[in-house]
């Protein structure tokens, strides 16, 4: 007869991931979640404070694959229910000011010699 084992569950807190970078190795694909908030801290003198906490899940390729059926799975369920997933608004109207901002760059630059070939 097997003995009674403890287990300890150590439950980490949420968290709302604003970024997620993947690096990758011979044998793990490993995702970095990552969420920055914003701070007031009267000892910055006025200079914005940022901190930046990370969860990173290390799996191996079979099991990233398995992952992603698992996601395309749940969000095929979740427009089922809930409708179509497009892009925010202000998301879109942010990447139409990025892009105006960088055309706008680029024709400041556009006389500038290249002299990397």
């Amino acid at each position: 007869m097997a003995e009674p084992v403890n287990v300890n569950i150590n439950d980490g807190g949420a968290m709302f991931a604003h970024e997620m970078s993947v690096n990758l190795s011979p044998t793990q694909i490993m995702l970095d979640f990552k969420m920055i908030t914003p701070r007031l801290d009267p000892r910055g003198k006025g200079r914005p404070t940022f901190l930046i906490q990370h969860n990173v899940v290390m799996v191996d390729p079979w099991h990233a694959k398995k992952i992603i059926e698992v996601l395309e799975t749940s969000v095929k369920r979740f427009e089922e229910e809930y409708g179509k997933i497009t892009k925010p608004k202000s998301i879109a109207k942010a990447e139409k000011k990025q892009k105006q901002l960088q055309d706008t760059h680029s024709e400041s630059t556009k006389d500038t010699p290249n002299y990397m070939g």
